[in-house]
């Protein structure tokens, strides 16, 4: 891998390709991983499926190779492989389900229309295995990248035009989270100054397009400024056109994204169209079957470690197993949440002698060292076992495996109007806040996240949440 990406030292100040070699190798990369994984299930399953069904004189070896290339045509089609998604957010697993599901559509109006029984194996069977060996070899090439962008490679080198005060978020956005590949390196501004944030500022607006042919970078980033109309953005564009970089207009919703954010074009005009938040229709459907087939598997699969828990609580200091604390669901509705309890029996009683030590901002209480936590609270705490009783929430109905963390009575009622859009969807047993530094996050750091999962919820965000949380939780990092 070390060797593939060696290329990302061919990027900088001068004028690159409209995809750096870095990209190119990682692509073929996983191009390659793909290939792999669909010849390595139809070798290991193929001949199962053929031998335990007929498909009347079609040859079997027919079917495996109609299977291939269907399943290739779809990630092409899907474009699974594009550079533009790989390795960022949940898009790139989400195109690489979409391919899958449309090939197992495809060999299915295919199979009825010619009369095939013995193809349901393959759809069934053969097609949802590549999914179980695709995905995770895309999740750890992905995490071979974001090291080797968290030490500095492989990354795009960035030029950012606007406004003092939304190109030093942007450097900070881009330093916050190097695993998204972007390196502030030069920044243009309406008028002068010396650098930001250790960022030099090249020139002024008016002399962007000068300075993107001299200095080779790979993304200009327009960000809001008073100086950018309509005429201007297009003329950039224009002067743009056949150097090696990529034009990115920040748009003024900078929490929107994903799914919802579209572009059209009406009137001759370039549109961007947001569309509403789903929070009904079938996608909702399948997360509530997903919420109670995940919760019932887990607490069936766990009942002997959580039994052990319990009596393990109940021996430590004879008081009651489980913790029950009032809560804040969907719609402002309050529920009770379960927990194993880590505090002493009377914790809450004490609470208010404590709040002098809060490290915790906004309507939080947190504390790194709480006297109130128990031996076996703290090591329950540091790998978040204490929240799998909340998996009997899941399956009533209150909570989801992933959502917002669910507020208190207290803290709902210091939100303003922005904060209370987190009540449009369940409260959830995990969330980007679980898989982003949980305690450690700052309290505005941690409605950010909330507030973007529910503008931007898709069933690839939950998907993809649920297998960092066990990254996150295996680490124990920021939870106490």
């Amino acid at each position: 891998m070390d060797d593939l990406l060696a290329g990302d030292r061919s990027i900088g100040r001068r004028p690159a390709r409209p995809v750096a070699t870095w990209e190119l190798k990682y692509r073929r990369v996983v191009i390659a991983s793909d290939l792999g994984s669909i010849l390595t299930v139809v070798a290991l399953l193929g001949a199962f499926v053929a031998n335990s069904a007929t498909a009347g004189d079609f040859p079997p070896v027919l079917l495996a190779i109609a299977t291939i290339v269907t399943v290739l045509a779809s990630l092409t089609a899907c474009r699974a492989w594009s550079t533009a998604v790989l390795g960022q957010e949940a898009e790139e697993f989400r195109r690489l389900g979409k391919a899958i599901v449309a090939a197992a559509v495809v060999l299915a109006v295919v199979s009825l229309g010619l009369g095939l029984p013995g193809v349901r194996g393959w759809i069934f069977l053969v097609v949802p295995a590549i999914a179980v060996v695709a995905f995770p070899l895309r999740y750890i090439l992905r995490q071979l990248l974001h090291r080797r962008r968290r030490a500095g490679r492989c990354l795009l080198p960035v030029l950012v035009a606007g406004s003092v005060d939304t190109a030093t978020d942007l450097i900070a956005r881009t330093r916050r989270e190097p695993h998204n590949g972007w390196r502030v390196e030069a920044v243009c501004v309406g008028g002068p100054c010396g650098s930001i944030d250790g960022v030099p500022v090249v020139g002024q607006l008016d002399e962007l397009a000068d300075h993107v042919r001299r200095g080779g970078y790979r993304v200009v980033a327009i960000t809001p400024d008073p100086y950018w109309t309509p005429l201007r953005l297009q003329r950039l564009a224009w002067q743009l056109e056949g150097t090696s970089a990529e034009m990115v207009v920040a748009p003024v919703l900078m929490e929107v994204a994903g799914p919802r954010v579209h572009v059209t074009g009406v009137l001759g005009l370039p549109l961007l169209r947001v569309s509403s938040p789903t929070f009904t229709g079938a996608r909702r459907v399948v997360k509530e079957i997903v919420d109670k087939i995940g919760a019932l598997l887990l607490l069936t699969v766990l009942a002997p470690v959580l039994i052990t828990i319990a009596a393990a609580i109940r021996l430590g200091d004879r008081g009651p197993a489980l913790y029950r604390q009032q809560r804040v669901g969907k719609d402002g509705k309050p529920f009770t949440i379960l927990k194993f309890r880590t505090m002493v029996v009377d914790a809450d009683r004490r609470r208010d002698t404590l709040l002098a030590g809060n490290e915790a901002a906004g309507p939080l209480f947190k504390m790194r060292r709480d006297p109130r936590v128990t031996p076996i609270g703290a090591v329950l705490r540091r790998f978040s076992i204490d929240e799998l009783p909340q998996l009997v929430n899941v399956l009533r109905g209150t909570m989801s495996l992933v959502g917002p963390r669910p507020p208190l009575p207290q803290e709902v009622e210091a939100y303003g109007p922005d904060m209370l859009r987190r009540l449009l969807v369940k409260p959830g047993l995990t969330g980007l806040w679980q898989v982003s530094g949980r305690s450690d996050l700052p309290w505005d750091e941690a409605v950010r996240l909330d507030l973007r999962y529910v503008e931007d919820w898709s069933l690839a965000l939950d998907a993809l949440i649920l297998w960092k949380t066990v990254r996150a939780v295996v680490r124990g990092q920021g939870a106490y």
